[in-house]
Protein backbone atom coordinates (compact mmCIF):
# COMPACT_ATOMS: atom_id res chain seq x y z
CA UNK A 1 0.00 0.00 0.00
CA UNK A 2 1.33 3.48 -0.81
CA UNK A 3 1.84 6.16 1.84
CA UNK A 4 -1.14 8.11 0.46
CA UNK A 5 -3.37 5.04 0.77
CA UNK A 6 -2.12 4.36 4.30
CA UNK A 7 -2.82 7.97 5.33
CA UNK A 8 -6.30 7.90 3.78
CA UNK A 9 -6.96 4.66 5.66
CA UNK A 10 -5.78 6.27 8.92
CA UNK A 11 -8.29 9.11 8.47
CA UNK A 12 -11.14 6.77 7.51
CA UNK A 13 -10.34 4.27 10.28
CA UNK A 14 -10.29 7.09 12.85
CA UNK A 15 -13.68 8.39 11.72
CA UNK A 16 -15.14 4.86 11.79
CA UNK A 17 -13.68 4.24 15.27
CA UNK A 18 -15.26 7.46 16.52
CA UNK A 19 -18.64 6.42 15.11
CA UNK A 20 -18.32 2.94 16.63
CA UNK A 21 -17.18 4.39 19.99
CA UNK A 22 -14.00 2.32 19.65
CA UNK A 23 -11.73 4.47 21.78
CA UNK A 24 -8.76 2.07 21.60
CA UNK A 25 -8.60 2.23 17.80
CA UNK A 26 -9.19 5.97 17.82
CA UNK A 27 -6.41 6.51 20.37
CA UNK A 28 -4.00 4.34 18.37
CA UNK A 29 -4.25 6.80 15.47
CA UNK A 30 -2.83 9.74 17.45
CA UNK A 31 0.82 10.36 18.27
CA UNK A 32 1.48 10.52 22.04
CA UNK A 33 2.42 14.21 21.72
CA UNK A 34 -0.40 15.11 19.31
CA UNK A 35 -2.22 18.43 19.41
CA UNK A 36 -5.87 18.94 18.46
CA UNK A 37 -7.13 22.45 17.78
CA UNK A 38 -10.89 22.88 17.41
CA UNK A 39 -12.26 26.07 15.89
CA UNK A 40 -16.04 26.48 15.75
CA UNK A 41 -17.63 29.29 13.74
CA UNK A 42 -19.19 31.78 16.13
CA UNK A 43 -17.03 30.74 19.09
CA UNK A 44 -14.42 33.37 19.96
CA UNK A 45 -11.55 31.17 21.13
CA UNK A 46 -10.31 27.88 19.69
CA UNK A 47 -10.09 24.88 22.00
CA UNK A 48 -6.63 23.31 22.12
CA UNK A 49 -5.96 19.82 23.46
CA UNK A 50 -2.32 18.88 23.94
CA UNK A 51 -1.28 15.24 24.14
CA UNK A 52 -3.11 12.05 23.29
CA UNK A 53 -4.62 11.80 26.78
CA UNK A 54 -6.25 15.25 26.53
CA UNK A 55 -7.49 14.52 23.01
CA UNK A 56 -9.04 11.26 24.17
CA UNK A 57 -10.71 13.12 27.05
CA UNK A 58 -12.41 15.35 24.47
CA UNK A 59 -13.47 12.35 22.39
CA UNK A 60 -14.78 10.37 25.37
CA UNK A 61 -16.68 13.39 26.69
CA UNK A 62 -18.30 13.97 23.30
CA UNK A 63 -19.25 10.30 22.97
CA UNK A 64 -20.68 10.15 26.50
CA UNK A 65 -22.95 13.12 25.72
CA UNK A 66 -24.38 11.64 22.50
CA UNK A 67 -27.84 10.12 22.36
CA UNK A 68 -27.81 9.71 18.58
CA UNK A 69 -25.89 7.56 16.09
CA UNK A 70 -23.26 9.60 14.28
CA UNK A 71 -21.43 9.20 11.00
CA UNK A 72 -18.27 11.19 10.30
CA UNK A 73 -17.73 11.24 6.53
CA UNK A 74 -14.23 12.20 5.38
CA UNK A 75 -13.96 13.34 1.75
CA UNK A 76 -12.01 15.54 -0.68
CA UNK A 77 -8.71 14.33 0.77
CA UNK A 78 -5.62 15.99 -0.67
CA UNK A 79 -2.01 16.47 0.38
CA UNK A 80 -0.93 20.05 1.00
CA UNK A 81 2.63 18.82 1.49
CA UNK A 82 4.33 15.46 1.77
CA UNK A 83 7.66 13.91 2.50
CA UNK A 84 8.97 10.45 3.26
CA UNK A 85 7.90 10.54 6.93
CA UNK A 86 5.53 13.52 7.26
CA UNK A 87 2.60 14.98 5.35
CA UNK A 88 -0.04 17.66 5.75
CA UNK A 89 -3.42 16.36 4.62
CA UNK A 90 -6.57 18.44 4.13
CA UNK A 91 -10.03 16.88 4.03
CA UNK A 92 -13.70 17.71 4.44
CA UNK A 93 -15.83 16.50 7.33
CA UNK A 94 -19.55 15.93 6.96
CA UNK A 95 -21.15 14.95 10.27
CA UNK A 96 -24.60 13.37 10.25
CA UNK A 97 -26.67 11.97 13.10
CA UNK A 98 -29.67 9.65 13.27
CA UNK A 99 -32.08 9.67 16.18
CA UNK A 100 -35.67 8.50 16.43
CA UNK A 101 -35.64 7.41 12.79
CA UNK A 102 -34.57 10.82 11.44
CA UNK A 103 -31.17 11.62 9.96
CA UNK A 104 -29.88 15.19 10.05
CA UNK A 105 -26.79 17.06 8.97
CA UNK A 106 -25.11 18.22 12.19
CA UNK A 107 -22.17 20.21 10.78
CA UNK A 108 -19.47 20.36 8.15
CA UNK A 109 -15.85 21.29 8.48
CA UNK A 110 -12.29 21.04 7.31
CA UNK A 111 -9.55 18.92 8.81
CA UNK A 112 -5.91 19.93 8.36
CA UNK A 113 -3.82 17.06 9.73
CA UNK A 114 -0.07 16.79 10.04
CA UNK A 115 0.66 13.08 10.01
CA UNK A 116 3.98 11.43 10.79
CA UNK A 117 5.38 8.00 10.06
CA UNK A 118 6.15 6.14 13.30
CA UNK A 119 6.98 2.53 14.17
CA UNK A 120 3.23 1.85 14.41
CA UNK A 121 2.57 3.38 10.98
CA UNK A 122 1.12 6.78 10.11
CA UNK A 123 -0.21 8.78 13.07
CA UNK A 124 -1.92 12.14 13.47
CA UNK A 125 0.59 14.50 15.10
CA UNK A 126 -1.39 17.74 14.77
CA UNK A 127 -5.07 18.06 13.93
CA UNK A 128 -6.76 21.37 13.20
CA UNK A 129 -10.52 21.11 12.75
CA UNK A 130 -12.60 24.09 11.68
CA UNK A 131 -16.36 23.50 12.01
CA UNK A 132 -18.99 25.56 10.23
CA UNK A 133 -21.28 25.35 13.28
CA UNK A 134 -21.30 23.63 16.69
CA UNK A 135 -21.80 19.91 16.92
Amino acid sequence: MSAREEIAELLSRSAFALDQKDLATLEAGFHADATFTLVIDGVDEPSVFEGREAIMGLMKGALDAQTDVRKHVISNVWHESEGADEAVVVSYLTLMATENGATELITTGIYRDRVVLADAGWLVADRHLTLDRPY
